[in-house]
């Protein structure tokens, strides 16, 4: 179960040389590690053995960053979006407005197409879809229409000198344009004061954490503070060393905890970054530190600042100047979270009108089969292991319901009602989770929600696997690809729920909407498998 790329006697490693992708890829070779087996005494010791709790005041802070964040990428392709729907809106209207416009033909629709390639690259050259551009009022607006102008500019060029679009309507090139520069004027107003908004109370900012304090981490705070339209916000800093070799106040920041309480903290928080400050040559500390912080949903980057080293651009990022090692990044983001969500609300729906009569089938012979509810609620871990409730078809007698999940369900389980070993096997049980998926708290697809009591061996199964908590970095789902590779019903061995991790942790690696597909379409097949499913 020992990875060959890590021992603890290992020796320090000489610093990285040019190209620094070696250590990148040791890091990401070794952070997975723990999931490739039970724990026991013989996986590394971590650091931090001195605690776990938060102080009064990390508690205080964290909890005044909770929150949800505004993607930058999804906000500057929503603004791309709307500048084409006015655009084309405009160009629209414009044709049936105007009283000298003689309609909207294939000319007009070859003009309105050239105009909105056109904008978009005179628009981005002019960053309109920067943040920093964004938070500007008259600014703004006088690139828009700069932008918009030089459009029309060219388009006169080309009537003049070539002829082409001179069948278009002169009126109606002057009302899209004086519509279309309105509607610019009107929607980027809007946007001004939803991200002088969003900024005031933070949700455009990419909070960080840095781990490892002393003079390395204020050398870091001093480069980044002096990057011009800098989005990043420290929130604090979390070192395991002593006050006397890591200072409790670094650069106006607070040391906040060790590297136990990070985990704790970024659960109560919104963090969207980890920056290791430490350097690359102290290999071993930094995968100790790795091993741990990995399982969290974030960004982890280690600076390199300090050790001047070139880096391939695959392994390297930058923050104005200040360059960063890319180790583990924040998975199914950005617009990667839009289309999960786009496909959760096209298959759920069509999944619930499909299997509607299965399942008022299913609750009329819950109800004439024993007294209580037709559905039950259970808590399970969510998201960044945020405590949820699920919805499912009853399968016990009520008296004997277990909704903490402190017994786990075996062969033949009395408490188990004739109707529930059926739904139970078929999986039928699981259906109303697909309202959970309406709500946002699942997806049809991902890591199966656990109860936050489930055991192996009166063991927690974040004690049985090491990195079990990673399986939490993403939206739990009603089915995923531990279920298609076998693993599903009772787990009573440590392989069995370390199987699970392995598969969940493989899905959250290689995660496309067309491996939720494939997911999606093989669930019935493999539900036939029912050998462990009481």
């Amino acid at each position: 179960m020992s990875d060959p790329a890590f021992k603890p006697t290992d020796p320090v490693d000489p610093p990285p040389t040019a190209g620094g992708s070696g250590l990148v890829h040791r890091l990401e070779k070794h952070y997975r590690h723990t999931v490739h087996g039970v724990s026991g005494p013989a996986n590394i010791e971590l650091l931090s053995a001195a605690g776990s709790g938060l102080t009064a005041e990390a508690t205080e802070i964290a909890r005044g960053l909770g929150g949800k964040g505004i993607s930058i990428p999804v906000l500057a392709g929503a603004v791309r979006l709307t500048d084409i729907v006015l655009i084309a809106g405009t160009a629209l209207a414009a044709a049936f407005t105007s009283p000298e416009a003689a309609g909207f033909g294939v000319s007009n629709l070859f003009a309105t197409a050239a105009a909105i390639l056109f904008a978009l690259a005179f628009f981005q050259a002019a960053d309109v879809y920067q943040v920093p551009v964004m938070r500007q009022g008259i600014s703004q607006l006088g690139r828009v229409a700069a932008g918009w102008t030089l459009v029309f500019a060219m388009f006169a060029v080309l009537r003049s000198t070539t002829g082409i679009g001179s069948a278009l309507s002169d009126a109606w090139i002057g009302a899209w344009y004086a519509l279309a520069l309105t509607g610019f004027c009107l929607s980027r107003i809007v946007v001004y004061r939803r991200v002088r908004h969003w900024m005031s109370s933070g949700r455009l900012e990419r909070r960080a954490i840095i781990v490892g304090g002393g003079t390395a981490a204020q050398e870091l705070i001093h480069d980044l503070e002096a990057q011009a339209d800098n989005d990043i916000r420290i929130c604090g800093i979390f070192d395991d060393r002593s006050n006397d070799r890591s200072p409790p106040v670094v650069a106006g920041y607070p040391k906040l905890g060790n590297i136990s309480a990070l985990v704790e903290f970024a659960r109560l928080a919104r963090i969207d970054m980890l920056i290791v400050c430490i350097p690359l040559r102290a290999e071993k500390r930094v995968l100790e530190l790795l091993q741990k912080l990995w399982i969290l949903p974030v960004d982890i980057r280690l600076s390199a600042h300090t050790d001047k080293v070139r880096f391939r651009n695959r392994g390297a990022s930058f923050i104005g100047t200040v360059p960063f090692v890319d180790v583990v990044e924040k998975p199914i983001a950005d617009w990667d979270m839009v289309a999960k969500r786009i496909f959760d609300l096209v298959f759920a729906p069509a999944a619930i009108v499909a299997l509607f009569p299965v399942m008022i089938a299913t609750a009329a012979a819950i109800r004439l089969d024993s007294k209580g509810p037709v559905l039950f609620r259970q808590k399970r871990y969510g998201f960044n292991n945020e405590i949820i409730e699920v919805l499912k078809f009853r399968s016990m007698y009520t008296e004997m319901a277990d909704p903490d999940a402190r017994k786990v369900v075996t062969k033949g389980d009395s408490r188990v009602t004739r109707v529930g070993r059926f739904i139970r096997k078929t999986s039928i049980d699981e259906l109303p989770q697909l309202f959970n998926v309406l709500g946002g708290s699942l997806s049809l697809v991902g890591p199966r929600p656990h109860a936050v009591n489930a055991h192996t061996d009166d063991k927690t199964w974040d004690d049985v696997v090491d990195g079990y908590f990673a399986r939490h970095k993403v939206k739990p789902g009603v089915t995923g690809w531990a279920q298609i590779n076998g693993w599903r019903g009772e787990v009573d061995t440590p392989e069995k729920i370390q199987k699970r991790v392995e598969c969940d942790v493989y899905y959250i690696e290689n995660w496309s909407i067309l491996f939720d597909l494939r997911i999606l379409l093989l669930t019935p097949l493999c539900l036939l498998n029912t050998e462990n499913a009481y």
